[in-house]
């Protein structure tokens, strides 16, 4: 056989909604009186004060025009109904609201205004609150504007509910848009809702911006709104700037709380400035507020991670003597950096003292300690506490079986995890992708794809997608097993699923097609890894070359070992361990 030796580098190598307090519904006094039904004027859409929201030309227009044209769409013909039917009708949407029959809320909401009902505020905001709990915004819009052309008035709580649902939904470009058409005036939860997304979404700078014009509105910003600031500028700016807000909120008669205190604490400890979160903890009473226990958590937390075990002790002890008792979390972060340690025995001797101060030990305390014992391949001892945690009432997580998971498939028991596996659904607790991915690999590891391939559909069958990760365990156990070509079908299975392969997947064909004695063929794999832009690693080339020698072409395979060398692609350490294997 001729084997092209002449490898192509390329430039890749080296719902029930909440109830609210009852308001009734509210009429426009001047902005849209209600016309006599034989008269039904309703005004043009572009002479309105305030435009309709996210008003889309498609969308049918309540008010009786459509595209500018005369439309019935929600203006009655017969007599507006009783004050007695217009009570009856809402307490009939408030209860399919309450009951949470939010589809059948809204047509009837539209047949109510239909008739010339006028729809309450508050089972309508409850109708909005639904929808966005489910992430159907543009529904939620609808009531909004149902609502407005109905003749009512939509209180702030109204938009807060709109807004806040656009901002879990990550629509903050359509919640800035509401904030702006509110045809009542933003209150501070408005625009905290508003401050919150845009800083959690790193957008500093457009939330500054909003407070400014949450300032000419002489909404003046509270202790959240700065918090909230103030939390984003330490994770942008860092703490000096951060304390520049602080200033001027004190200056503006905004007193800092816990929680402003407790973020700032938590950057110091974040920029590795332990001394001076210690120092602030300690001056926080002469600053007016006491610190909590999330407040001693934050600092404890660094010095665990730090490794200053006789302050964390000095501060566990500083908590009983001001009467601010530890929390599980407190005992938890403990138990988590003893275990990192491989402390086992101090991390039990924590969790076994925690209920004599009225703390219950939950799976975040007992997986640490279940993890370590696995670690150290201690089985026995895991599967013990496991027992334990059980016993006292603690289930375990989807964390602890996969920690579990994972150590019996590297020990090689593989059956025992293919148990648990199946038991999971029994437990209570759903098995997640990498659950599944544990035990394809472990299983493809040990010479058992078909039973993998089983898992694969039974993932696919609880609607859990397979990434290029579950791909790649099985075909490198396909490939060692010699099923090269099954391999590469499910090669390119993970390919229709709009999945990239990865160097490991493209490694793994690759061998498998060397050790059949087709090493033209991974060599044209190379070519194909390179055209879908994977970066070929140090691997895949000690692979094809140890592939040529292994074609009996060994004098080529050593030239090109050479090349790749002088060229930085292959190390002189891995190039002298396939020269042994030559």
């Amino acid at each position: 056989m001729v084997v092209n030796t002449h490898l192509s580098v390329g430039p890749t190598a080296p719902f029930a909604p909440t109830a609210f307090p009852s308001r009734g519904s509210t009429r426009r006094s001047s902005a849209r009186p209600l016309a006599p039904a034989n008269e039904k004027k309703c005004p043009d859409p572009q002479s309105l004060a305030l435009p309709r929201f996210l008003r889309k030309t498609d969308s049918t227009v309540p008010c009786g025009y459509i595209n500018g044209k005369r439309s019935n769409s929600f203006v009655s013909a017969e007599p507006l109904q009783s004050l007695d039917e217009s009570a009856e009708a809402n307490n009939q949407l408030r209860r399919l609201v309450h009951n949470g029959e939010l589809d059948s809320a809204f047509r009837f909401l539209e047949s109510m205004v239909y008739r010339g009902d006028m729809p309450d505020i508050m089972p309508c905001t409850s109708l909005i609150r639904g929808f966005c709990k489910l992430r159907k915004t543009r529904k939620a819009t609808r009531v909004m504007e149902i609502l407005e052309d109905s003749g009512a008035v939509p209180d702030v709580i109204t938009y807060n509910v709109l807004i806040s649902g656009y901002c879990k939904s990550g629509e903050i470009d359509n919640a800035l848009r509401v904030l702006e058409q509110m045809s009542v005036t933003p209150d501070v939860v408005t625009y905290n809702t508003v401050l919150r997304t845009l800083c959690d979404s790193g957008k500093l700078k457009k939330a500054m911006q909003v407070l400014d014009m949450q300032l000419k509105k002489e909404c003046y910003p509270d202790v959240i709104t700065y918090t909230i600031l103030i939390e984003a500028t330490c994770r942008e700016y860092g703490v000096g700037q951060a304390m520049k807000l602080v200033d001027e909120m004190r200056s503006k008669g905004c007193k800092p709380d816990v929680v402003t205190y407790n973020v700032l604490i938590n950057g110091i400890c974040k920029e590795g400035r332990l001394d001076e979160a210690i120092e602030f903890l300690n001056k926080m009473p002469s600053y007016g507020c006491q610190p909590n226990v999330i407040t001693h958590n934050i600092v404890f937390r660094s010095m665990c991670s730090t490794g200053r075990w006789m302050d964390a002790e000095k501060l566990l002890s500083d908590m009983f003597r001001k009467g601010c008792a530890p929390s599980v979390v407190t005992f938890n972060i403990l138990i988590n950096f003893l275990c990192r340690k491989g402390l086992l025995g101090r991390a039990i001797d924590v969790l076994e003292k925690m209920p004599r101060h009225g703390c219950t030990p939950n799976s975040l305390s007992y997986n640490p300690l279940i993890n370590g014992f696995c670690k150290d391949k201690k089985m026995e001892r895991a599967i013990e506490y496991l027992d334990v945690m059980v016993s006292r009432g603690c289930y375990p997580d989807i964390v602890t079986y996969n920690t579990l998971l994972t150590a019996l498939c590297k020990d090689g028991k593989i059956d025992e995890a293919v148990e648990i596996l199946n038991q999971l659904n029994t437990k209570g607790c759903s098995p997640v992708l990498i659950t599944y991915n544990t035990v394809i690999d472990g299983l493809s590891k040990s010479g058992r794809t078909d039973r993998a391939i089983e898992l694969l559909g039974q993932m696919r069958k609880k609607g859990l997608r397979p990434d290029v990760i579950t791909y790649s365990s099985l075909i490198g156990g396909l490939c060692r097993e010699g099923k090269v070509d099954e391999a590469i079908k499910f090669f390119h299975e993970l390919e229709g699923l709009d999945v990239n392969p990865n160097a490991i997947t493209y490694n793994s064909i690759m061998l498998g097609l060397c050790k059949a004695h087709r090493t033209d063929k991974a060599i044209d794999f190379l070519a194909y890894m390179v055209s879908r832009k994977c970066k070929p690693t140090e691997v895949t080339y000690t692979i094809l070359i140890e592939g040529i020698a292994f074609e009996g072409l060994a004098e080529e395979a050593l030239e090109l070992l050479n090349e790749l060398c002088s060229r930085g692609v292959i190390r002189r350490s891995s190039a002298d361990q396939v020269v042994v294997k030559m």
